[in-house]
């Protein structure tokens, strides 16, 4: 790269009503936030702007990326990405009022490596069946599956507009959003237990192949790992993304802060 490259975008909380009240103003203040975070699927998806423009469809289909999350982006703030790298690697920083928010990297290996199998899909439970997450319910080795995501080309292109993407190649080739993938993480989690406000920490990306509008895509997890860290409890997922129940297209590491320590 001959120059560092930047990407500006003003940020927008797409989770306030969600489940997940680390999205809600008043709740995120209780836990010393000046108000309801920015989801981390959404600062990933304005992170992968500048690899997904610089690569195109080789990054989307065999690269590489991760994402590690700091301090919060709040809704409306404006936010800028920044890339310094090679040929082949980019290393990525977030920034917005002054703060360092979030960094990662991304890469389009010389190789593909071999896709995942296909996992076979765990039992869901109910919602109101979902057990509360604990070191028990989280235990290492439990297997996670999240409830299918149909992705329809409206659905697709209404999320562009939510992050207000601007690389023409996803409508142009009708392509899933990689930050998609993410969410998908997210949801083998919140499908299986019940959370209270929740953080998404990190993430790490091996893409495997393309995902297209009218594919069915689904999370198949396995608890890597459940630790407490500075009073905060972690639990690491090891996800494959799955297409249409037979094609895996992306393979995570996922860490999220199931149970947060309260302000003081």
């Amino acid at each position: 790269m001959d120059a560092p490259a930047e990407y500006c975008v003003q940020a927008r909380n797409l989770s306030h009503a969600s489940e997940n009240k680390i999205h809600d103003d008043d709740v995120a203040r209780r836990f010393g936030f000046q108000g309801g975070l920015v989801p981390g699927v959404e600062v990933y998806a304005y992170m992968t702007h500048l690899p997904a423009a610089r690569w195109g469809i080789d990054w989307l289909e065999r690269g590489t990326a991760e994402c590690r999350f700091f301090k919060p982006v709040y809704d409306g703030k404006f936010v800028t990405v920044s890339a310094t790298g090679t040929a082949c690697a980019l290393s990525i920083t977030v920034g917005s009022e002054g703060e360092r928010c979030a960094s990662g990297a991304a890469a389009v290996p010389d190789e593909s490596g071999a896709a995942p199998l296909a996992p076979d899909p765990a039992a869901i439970p109910t919602y109101d069946d979902r057990p509360t997450a604990d070191e028990a319910t989280l235990a290492t080795g439990r297997r996670l599956s999240s409830h299918p995501l149909h992705l329809t080309l409206d659905r697709l292109q209404q999320y562009l507009v939510d992050i207000r993407e601007t690389e023409p190649l996803y409508a142009r080739e009708k392509l899933v959003h990689p930050a998609l993938m993410l969410r998908l993480s997210n949801s083998a989690l919140k499908d299986n237990v019940k959370l209270g406000p929740w953080i998404h920490a990190a993430s790490s990306i091996r893409h495997c192949g393309l995902a297209h509008a009218g594919e069915s895509l689904a999370a198949h997890a396995e608890v890597a790992a459940n630790y407490e860290r500075n009073g905060h409890r972690f639990v690491d997922l090891d996800v494959v993304i799955v297409a249409d129940q037979i094609r895996a297209v992306a393979h995570v590491r996922h860490t999220a802060i199931y149970r947060l320590r309260q302000a003081e």
